[in-house]
């Protein structure tokens, strides 16, 4: 049975703009609330995920960090990974190896982000992610103008 998951950002958590968004118009969104270090993050969604298949990931900001981590990690268990200025800049750092993966990714990231770096990111999805739609948008690193007019229904059902 295909699972949808949303990871949210670092500083933000269930309850935030995308997570209702989310509840609103895919009520069998799987939405958890995450807090702690990355590591206990990852426990958690490894433990929320153990027994799924046909998972489809979108993850914010760190969100997108753990939703790559996973994938990484979980490749054959994962269908699509959908990424909005995900934090894989810090995949090294945090003292993950870089993994490379097949599975459809779509990276959002916002041209005049401040807070995680558009090249950066760039340059290490175009390493890792070997079917990767990268869009570059006008817009900050919350994506306050692209967000709600994605077309989720057909990233999602895709």
């Amino acid at each position: 049975m295909s699972v949808i998951i949303f990871i949210h950002g670092l500083e933000s958590s269930n309850q935030g703009t995308k997570s209702v968004y989310f509840r609103e118009r895919f009520p069998h969104m799987i939405i958890p609330h995450f807090t702690g270090s990355l590591q206990e993050r990852m426990e958690k969604l490894e433990g929320l995920l153990s027994d799924k298949t046909g998972i489809k990931m979108v993850g914010s900001s760190f969100g997108g960090l753990m939703a790559s981590l996973f994938a990484m990690e979980n490749e054959a268990r994962v269908d699509r990974v959908i990424l909005l200025a995900p934090a894989i800049h810090l995949i090294a750092a945090m003292g993950y190896p870089l993994g490379k993966i097949s599975v459809p990714v779509s990276i959002y990231h916002g041209e005049g982000d401040e807070v995680i770096p558009l090249q950066e990111v760039e340059r290490i999805a175009r390493e890792a992610f070997l079917n990767l739609s990268f869009h570059r948008v006008d817009d900050d690193h919350f994506l306050h103008k692209t967000f709600k007019t994605m077309d989720w229904d057909a990233l999602l059902n895709h």
